[in-house]
């Protein structure tokens, strides 16, 4: 019972973790496009002011979206899930050599 809670509980959190990046994601495309709509029409183009905001932004979605989708191959979920299971088997057996 425990680990299929535990797998609930996981996946719960990967899906809050995909509809943030997505909220961002859509939320970049509303503000980007609004701005270089503004930047049109008050220099038609003569100086895109608003790419520099673009660019700013999309860095941070770009790391977002890297942690989101689990593209870091250092430190990956089953890095995590290996490391996790690695001390608690450093644990187990410190613990038995005392007993």
């Amino acid at each position: 019972m425990e680990n299929r809670e535990s797998k609930y509980l996981r996946a719960k959190e990967r899906v809050n973790e995909l509809k943030k990046f997505y909220g961002n994601l859509t939320s970049y495309i509303f503000v980007i496009s609004l701005l270089a709509v503004i930047n049109y029409l008050t220099n038609e183009w003569r100086y895109m002011w608003f790419l520099w905001a673009a660019f700013g932004w999309g860095i941070g979605l770009f790391f977002h979206a890297f942690r989101t989708f689990g593209w870091n191959p250092f430190f990956s979920r089953d890095w995590e899930d290996r490391k996790i299971q690695e001390f608690m088997e450093q644990d187990d057996k410190s613990k038995s050599r005392w007993e």
